[in-house]
């Protein structure tokens, strides 16, 4: 008997009414929040990440580390990178050259700048540093690149009160095209390149020639995996747009552009990588009504630059 007692005692007893629950439903959620309150949303994330640096939260800069050092070799390629303001460390001359005009305005122009030593070697040396090639008796020695922290840029645009614009490029491998998209960024008001570690373009001294003096003031941030970096913008509350000839939206409906935006510009060819296309928030595309099929990085890239410096403008 004590048994069924306790089973008893367990079940629950017949309820009057449904304490209001019913009525409550009837009621609705009331009026729907905006944008920065709604959990999960682009602006709330933005909103949740200018929280956190208002309340004080340290700046974790941190390089990505620097490429090789480069030779640029030839007479009038180094009098070319040293008109550009190329940087560069060492003009190696070869001894007793004949010494043309190329040769004095080379001269002239590493002393004019000052911090570049310049030395003096023989011909049998200038051959093993440039491994055999053409060299003509100048050589001009190009220091490793400082690359930035793709959080760096970032962080930076914040600091100065600006939301980010950034570009990340995918696939791209031509240094002049990623000299041409700094040049754009840094005409624009943006604040950087994100370019991969592997399979890409660097900060070459044909990056630095093409970029016309602009990658002294608009940093490049290297990526060990591009995808996990453009998540990270993502979850700091940066739209990641992708460039795309079949993208959904067209570039004149995008209103992203107004606020923290990372761009993602393709390859000519191939166009954008599957993991990085899907990742990228939205994918636009560029109307071309001469019917061409593609651009290349660095004029598709000053579009949309030009796009967004317009509307914040």
């Amino acid at each position: 008997m004590a048994a069924n007692n306790r089973r008893m005692s367990g079940k629950k007893g017949a309820q009057v009414g449904s304490g209001g629950q019913r009525r409550r439903g009837l009621e609705g959620k009331g009026p729907t929040p905006p944008a920065e309150m709604r959990k999960g949303h682009a602006k709330q994330r933005a909103a949740a990440a200018k929280a956190r640096r208002a309340q004080g939260r340290p700046q974790q800069r941190r390089g990505a580390g620097r490429s090789a050092s480069e030779m640029v070799v030839g007479r009038n390629p180094v009098v070319e990178a040293l008109r550009e303001g190329v940087p560069a460390s060492t003009l190696y001359v070869q001894q007793f050259i004949d010494n043309d005009e190329r040769v004095r305005e080379a001269l002239q122009l590493a002393a004019e700048r000052g911090g570049i030593n310049l030395m003096e070697a023989p011909r049998p040396e200038l051959d093993r540093m440039t491994n055999g090639l053409n060299h003509q008796g100048l050589v001009l020695q190009v220091p490793p690149y400082e690359y930035a922290h793709p959080e760096d840029l970032a962080d930076a645009a914040y600091d100065e009160g600006a939301d980010p614009l950034i570009v990340a490029l995918d696939g791209v491998t031509d240094p002049r095209n990623l000299g041409a998209v700094v040049r754009s960024v840094s005409a624009f008001g943006g604040h950087g390149v994100v370019v991969p570690e592997r399979r890409s373009a660097g900060m070459t001294a044909g990056a630095w020639k093409t970029s016309a003096g602009a990658a002294a003031r608009t940093p490049v941030a290297r990526a060990t995996n591009l995808t996990r970096a453009l998540e990270a913008y993502k979850k700091a509350g940066i739209t990641v747009v992708g460039l795309a000839a079949d993208g959904e939206t067209e570039l004149g409906d995008l209103e992203a552009l107004q606020g923290p935006v990372v761009i993602v510009v393709g390859s000519e060819g191939k166009g954008l990588s599957r993991l990085v296309g899907e990742t990228c928030d939205v994918r636009v595309r560029i109307p071309m009504p001469g019917g061409a099929e593609s651009l290349n990085a660095g004029v598709a890239a000053g579009i949309v630059l030009y796009e967004a410096a317009r509307r914040r403008s």
